[in-house]
């Protein structure tokens, strides 16, 4: 069997940290209810939150949850952002996942923040991809 090597241009500096993407996990609270239970809402702000930070939006796939509730993911050509409403408790939680440095994800979470009408939010970021050295 031939094993097939396929070339890195990541590791040109020794343990130097090989970060392929950011992923933003967000949690917001006290959100406008009406507007989580809104998926045409939802859907016009997650295209412009994509727009406005730089993404290449491919396509949106969305569900409407019965009695209430959405759920809403976009793929990107730098990966994917998703957002899923539980109106009932005012929260939402939004992915926004990139891949590359045309993307800011942070103006994308800013326009879905703003148009949730959230009045508390928490953001985590993690790095995503290897370190060079490691192996997993």
């Amino acid at each position: 069997m031939t094993r097939r090597v396929i070339p890195t241009p990541y590791r040109e500096k020794e343990r130097e940290a090989l970060v392929l993407g950011r992923h933003l996990l967000c949690e917001f609270w006290e959100c406008d209810p009406q507007v989580l239970n809104s998926r045409r809402t939802l859907l016009t702000a997650l295209r412009r939150a994509v727009r406005l930070s730089g993404g290449t939006l491919l396509g949106i796939k969305s569900h409407a949850f019965k009695p209430y509730g959405v759920s809403a993911v976009a793929l990107l050509g730098e990966s994917h952002m998703s957002i899923h409403t539980w109106p009932e408790l005012g929260y939402a939680a939004v992915d926004v996942f990139t891949c590359g440095t045309t993307m800011d994800p942070y103006r994308g979470v800013e326009v879905l923040r703003h148009t949730l009408r959230a009045g508390r939010a928490i953001v985590r970021e993690v790095e995503r991809g290897p370190r060079v050295g490691e192996d997993g």
